[in-house]
């Protein structure tokens, strides 16, 4: 999938791409067919950057149900030709996963197309999983003969329903149709179901690649193979020179970890921070200056791996480099550092921000460092990175910090991020959102009265509104 284009922040449709809750209260107060055009162009066209971690769903549905919107536009990209030769799941994902939640809001529209997808779209599978959640026993029984149909009954076609049964995320539709009458139907899912029973023992008892010797060469050799073959196997050859290595071992690792073959000197580095080995720091230094990348690379994340005093205190040495080693120990940091660390991880911070943008790796664990030092100055750059990143989990994780260093929060962010795309966000918000303000008051209750919202937000929620808590 292409990385997608996200409009500015300051537009409808940069904010309903980013997922923020302003996204929502924007669309609601421009004109209808203009919010509907940003909602659609953004269900059809998904634009988040990983949309294995990132939520949409839940927020576009419920700004669909907010406008009155239908659904013809949704309806026209799962019809679209290129349904059938672009078979990914992140082009039709979003689209089905928003018809789910519309569907629990007893949208009938949304549930009887995602029937017909499931019964004809290339993309039935997900289809399936949004119905086994929401549609009734005689909904899913009319697919059974629509999916089964897709394997034809010759030896691959049974492999075929023999792995889509074992790999499905909601088996309540194979198990329906597993009680069905019909030969057709009940005795070809059974069958496939014995058979993915026995296909899942079969992979439990079979190796999983080649494995090393039991010596340490033959572990670093096993190292080098693997990176030849175009495989990095550091973590796991590290893991296995914990099980053969000893006192005695211990030259021969420290000398490949200084000149080895790559692949080795991977290995020996991750073992040696793992074991916090005296000698792994100035190792760990002087590989990062190698000229191989892989070496380089794997110095730096077994760096990242060591979680004791020597590290932090050599993080703090390193942080000022201007080089992945200095990045890495700005991060450690931030996670395990102390106030005195407060300054160089604000520089860190404004610096990731300067040279890589609102979107750089590195910002994660420095914003969370942010919010756990409370660098009060942060803020600043804090709220810069909540307007501008189009990462959902970034902007949520700064809302945090904010929350720990930002005294507006409260009265700012706080409102807004109640109508957050992420549920964690929406929980911070619950916790922290300033209830003097009449739009907080009337939103805490709509959630807590939301049966598609997450337990941890209505918890959250049910500490502002609960018998306990003060009026709203």
């Amino acid at each position: 999938m292409f990385d997608p284009f996200i409009a500015p922040s300051g537009t409808l449709l940069g904010l309903l791409q980013r997922g923020r809750g302003d996204g929502t209260l924007h669309a609601l107060a421009a004109p209808r067919p203009e919010a509907l055009a940003a909602l659609n162009h953004c269900v059809v066209s998904d634009p988040r950057h990983d949309w294995q971690v990132e939520n949409r769903s839940l927020y576009y549905a419920r700004l669909y149900l907010d406008l009155d919107g239908g659904i013809e536009e949704i309806e026209r990209h799962l019809g679209d030709p290129d349904d059938h030769t672009d078979t990914d799941d992140s082009r039709t994902g979003l689209a089905l996963s928003v018809l789910g939640h519309l569907a629990s809001y007893e949208r009938d529209d949304a549930l009887a197309l995602l029937r017909r997808y499931a019964a004809t779209g290339a993309n039935w599978a997900w289809a399936l999983d949004e119905l086994a959640l929401r549609d009734d026993d005689a909904g899913l029984r009319s697919l059974a003969l629509p999916v089964l149909s897709r394997f034809p009954a010759t030896e691959e076609g049974t492999a075929e329903l023999a792995a889509a049964v074992r790999d499905s995320f909601e088996p309540r539709p194979w198990r329906l149709w597993a009680d069905d009458p019909r030969e057709a139907v009940g005795a070809r899912v059974r069958a496939a179901t014995e058979q993915g029973s026995f296909d899942r023992w079969q992979r439990q008892l079979r190796p999983g690649g080649p494995r090393p010797g039991w010596s340490v060469q033959a572990v670093f050799d096993w190292a080098q193979q693997a990176l030849e073959r175009g495989s990095e196997l550091h973590v796991p050859a590290a893991r296995c020179l914990s099980a053969v290595a000893g006192p005695d071992d211990r030259p021969q690792i420290v000398e490949v970890a200084r000149t080895g073959s790559e692949g080795a000197r991977c290995a020996a580095l991750h073992y040696l921070a793992e074991a916090a080995d005296p000698a792994v720091l100035d190792l760990i230094e002087s590989a990062a200056l190698s000229p191989s990348r892989t070496v380089a690379d794997a110095a730096v994340a077994a760096f990242e791996r060591m979680c004791g005093d020597d590290a932090v205190e050599r993080a703090r040495r390193w942080a000022r480099r201007p080089d992945a080693l200095g990045a890495s120990a700005a991060g450690i940091l931030a996670c395990r550092g102390t106030a005195q660390d407060a300054p160089q991880v604000l520089g860190a911070l404004r610096e990731a921000v300067r040279g890589e943008g609102p979107d750089a790796p590195r910002l994660w664990c420095l914003v969370d460092g942010a919010g756990r030092l409370g660098i009060a100055c942060a803020a600043p750059v804090l709220r810069h990175i909540y307007r501008e990143t189009s990462s959902s989990h970034l902007r949520g994780r700064t809302a945090r910090a904010l929350a720990a260093t930002d005294p507006s929060f409260p009265t700012g962010f706080a409102v807004e991020c109640l109508w957050d795309c992420e549920e964690t966000t929406r929980e911070v918000a619950a916790l922290h959102a300033e209830t003097g303000d009449i739009r907080v008051a009337e939103r805490l209750r709509r959630l807590a009265a939301d049966p598609a919202e997450e337990a941890e937000v209505q918890t959250a929620v049910r500490s502002r509104i609960g018998p306990d808590a003060p009026a709203l």
